[in-house]
């Protein structure tokens, strides 16, 4: 397999960066050719009461690299990638690489 993460910052609005998280940029991140899961996650509060240093992570997974390369070079993941302006100001780091199980 071969994973894109994307790690969100806090926003300034939770809320209104949830909203278009879930009604706009997911269904676009599912429509990318040759994406097999996404798979989302919101961190909480860990044992300490420390902040989790993002507020959300997304992981989309490919059968392979070329399969990324073609799905996020292609009009869908291309729209994806221009939506992170529509609501991702406080940043987002993307990581790319193979994922073993282990």
């Amino acid at each position: 397999m071969f994973q894109l993460t994307a790690l969100y910052n806090h926003p300034e609005d939770a809320a209104a960066f949830d909203k278009h998280y879930d009604e706009v940029h997911a269904p676009l991140a599912k429509k990318i050719p040759g994406v097999a899961r996404v798979t989302v996650s919101r961190p909480v509060p860990g044992p300490d009461g420390a902040q989790p240093p993002y507020h959300l992570v997304a992981v989309l997974e490919f059968p392979d690299a070329s399969a990324f390369q073609a799905g996020m070079g292609g009009p869908e993941g291309q729209a994806a990638v221009a939506d992170l302006d529509n609501f991702a100001g406080a940043g987002v780091t993307l990581l790319t690489g193979p994922s073993n199980q282990v």
